[in-house]
């Protein structure tokens, strides 16, 4: 039987396990987390990007900014949903090379478990019951590592097209609500930018309990600085 462990004892192998493990499930939303919420407020606010900047580059073009809407809201549903759907299809490919390792490695899986549960205070004989009562059910066992020594949050993965039907919601509230502020002037679609990416920057922070003031004056300065650079950079061209 191969070395499960590579030379490392249990604890070291577990160290090393839980690392990739946290690198496996994080989420790919970039900043947020997933949820439909932070998929629908992250579509949001590079909804609202983009189209601010058309209308820098192409002004008082109604079609161009509702062609470009359109686009981006299928974009944005059909990019969400395949990346939650990559990283389910990752966290199954996991579930079974552990479940193959339970199966066939039950030895070397129980010492790990029992260097685990020792590192988290348990002892002796209550240690000893608490891996035979875990390692007694394969699917309870494979659930343990899954969480406890690979990190994956198993409850909070999302389906797929939850994930793009929020973020097609946050890019069409963007574009619907800029759309219709074009009718009242340049002064009033910039209001509502700001106040779109003020909205979507509290409810992600609202949500994480992240302070909620910076989150916001840190997501109009960055896209306030995005706007500058397209603004200027066409001023010296």
């Amino acid at each position: 039987m191969d070395d499960h462990f590579k030379g490392k004892d249990a604890l070291q192998h577990m160290v090393e396990v839980q690392a990739v493990g946290k690198i496996a499930s994080a989420e790919i939303h970039g900043a947020e987390t997933p949820g439909y919420l932070f998929a629908a407020t992250d579509a949001c606010r590079e909804t609202t990007l983009a189209l601010v900047l058309l209308s820098l580059f192409m002004p008082h073009d109604i079609k161009a900014l509702f062609a470009f809407s359109a686009a981006f809201i299928f974009w944005k549903m059909g990019r969400a949903a395949w990346l939650a759907w990559s990283r389910l299809e990752r966290l199954h490919r996991v579930m079974d090379e552990e479940r193959n390792e339970i199966e066939h490695n039950r030895a070397q899986e129980k010492e790990e478990l029992k260097a685990l549960y020792q590192a988290k205070g348990f002892q002796g004989k209550l240690l000893d019951d608490a891996v035979d009562v875990l390692m007694a059910d394969g699917d309870r066992a494979l659930r343990v590592m899954l969480e406890e020594e690979m990190g994956f949050r198993l409850e909070e993965n999302e389906h797929p097209l939850m994930q793009g039907f929020g973020a097609a919601a946050g890019a069409l509230v963007a574009a619907v609500t800029l759309l219709l502020a074009t009718l009242g002037g340049e002064v009033l679609f910039l209001t509502s930018a700001v106040l779109l990416f003020c909205l979507s920057s509290y409810l992600t922070a609202h949500r994480e309990h992240n302070k909620i003031i910076p989150a916001m004056v840190w997501n109009i300065g960055i896209g306030l600085f995005s706007y500058l650079v397209a603004y200027f950079t066409m001023r010296a061209l």
